[in-house]
């Protein structure tokens, strides 16, 4: 065989080979996309609307880059990220979403779910609580059982290092959360920052103050080795990765423990619902009531400026922004988070069933929300329920809508003979009185149809009114022009 067919033969051979490679690394999505269901079903829509809240927030020049670790204290305040990708594996990211940053604070909420599948959530808590502590995260105290309150404050985090396999020698310790982490982030991105290592324990007096106080009042395991589990807790805030990556690793929770990239399941349910619900009440520092009140989604924040979010079943956001408020948070990340939950009903408690229409759900096709607003419409009009219709029309619904066959609600109402609620229709609502539905069927034709007089009456009596007020327009108009 001649050598230039051999080297061609190779070339396709190695461009199939990166091709199943690629389909291989995307299966989850390639599936979701043949089968046309993806849980936000126009991404692109959604991503424009990421996009505008992005620029509103790049102009916040508020808050100051921390300094109490000096490495920190080198990042430029105007860098700003936003990662999005969703449970099925759509993604979006802008900005300096590819520059790396050290996980700090928001590897707590990462290594929770790692121990807890190694040794239970009845282990894990009998060394460290589930309250928020109403103290800052480093802050010397313990509650009334001499434990952590929390598995997310610098104390719960060195339990947690304490718990994480002690057997092992540190530098494999070491190794096992980092490759957990890169696992959770569906093998993108996942780094360590040795300076920022060596700056953390230089500057720990706070931590190893904490550290000794704990091990005093016994609230470590039994035979901790103290000076490990302080480097191990220094390793996992050193822990480097950018906003796309970290945006997976919020996703891998919001996808119940399952990496959306690579389809594995690195969680059971039990411990994403663990972590979650210690997200939501402390999570975000001081902060984490306001949070939890005003955005309503489970997050965790660190002092490097990142915020990894959380948004069930739907998606995972990493926001990134140097800039700090008083409370240790980002200022563009925190506005952002407020921005998402004003415009998509993201929060916790937004009711499923909103009919006020103010809020977006991506999560919808255009017909689902069509159905959404038309059904509980024609549903109070065959009931009378004039309650319901009120309300609906004061939160601002279009009270003309029809459903698939062209039925409107007064159709629906005159079939039935809910003569208040036909009234209310047109007296109140002003709504059309002679709408035709695909039969060509009005609803003076279903109040005749089906014998309600009464209602027969009203419409007649709206038929009679528009069509007096339309002859004294055609004469104003003819008298107007002629």
């Amino acid at each position: 065989m001649p050598s230039t067919m051999c080297s061609r033969l190779r070339m396709v051979m190695c461009q199939l080979l990166n091709l199943f490679l690629s389909i291989q690394e995307n299966i989850v999505l390639i599936e979701n996309a043949l089968a046309g269901d993806f849980v936000l079903p126009k991404f692109g829509q959604f991503t424009k609307h990421i996009k505008d809240i992005y620029l509103n927030c790049k102009e916040n020049t508020n808050g100051k880059v921390a300094d109490y670790i000096p490495q920190l204290a080198k990042f430029d305040p105007s860098l700003w990220g936003v990662a999005v990708c969703s449970v099925d594996g759509q993604r979006f990211a802008i900005g300096d979403y590819q520059e790396h940053f050290c996980l700090q604070s928001i590897s707590k909420c990462l290594h929770y779910p790692i121990v807890l599948e190694d040794l239970s959530a009845e282990t894990v808590h009998q060394y460290v609580g589930h309250e928020p502590s109403g103290q800052t995260f480093n802050y010397l105290h313990l509650n009334s059982n001499d434990q952590p309150h929390n598995p997310m404050l610098n104390s719960g985090a060195m339990v947690l290092c304490a718990l994480q396999k002690p057997e092992l020698p540190l530098a494999e310790r070491c190794d096992y959360v980092q490759n957990k982490f890169k696992q959770i982030a569906g093998g993108e991105f996942v780094g360590f920052s040795n300076a920022t290592f060596l700056s953390e324990r230089e500057t720990a007096d706070k931590n190893y103050a904490l550290g000794y106080y704990m091990n005093a009042n016994k609230a470590f395991p039994p035979n901790t080795n103290l000076m490990d589990t302080f480097e191990l807790y220094f390793h996992t805030c050193s822990i480097e990765t950018n906003c796309d990556a970290g945006s997976l690793m919020a996703a891998t929770l919001a996808n119940g423990g399952v990496c959306p990239l690579t389809g594995q399941k690195i969680f059971g349910s039990q411990m994403v619902q663990h972590t979650l619900s210690l997200m939501l009440s402390c999570g975000m520092y001081d902060y984490s009531g306001e949070f939890a009140f005003h955005v309503g989604l489970p997050a965790k924040s660190g002092v490097s400026g990142a915020i990894l979010i959380v948004v069930p079943k739907v998606c995972g956001i990493m926001v990134w922004s140097p800039p700090l408020d008083l409370l240790g948070n980002s200022v563009r990340g925190i506005q952002f988070c407020k921005e998402l939950v004003n415009l998509f009903n993201f929060h916790k408690y937004d009711l499923k069933g909103d009919i006020s229409g103010r809020k977006i759900d991506p999560r919808k096709k255009q017909a689902e929300v069509q159905g959404d607003k038309v059904v509980p419409l024609l549903y109070a009009a065959s009931n009378g329920d004039v309650t319901a219709l009120r309300r609906y029309y004061l939160s601002g619904n279009d009270m003309t809508q029809q459903n698939y066959d062209g039925r409107t609600a007064l159709h629906v109402a005159a079939a039935e003979g809910h003569q208040e609620a036909v009234s209310f229709l047109l007296e109140q609502c002003h709504v059309p009185v002679d709408p035709k539905d695909r039969w060509d069927f009005s609803p003076l034709d279903e109040a005749v149809r089906f014998k309600h007089k009464e209602c027969e009456d009203i419409i007649r009596y709206h038929l009679k009114f528009q069509e007096t007020a339309d002859f004294s327009r055609e004469n104003s108009f003819n008298n107007n022009y002629s």
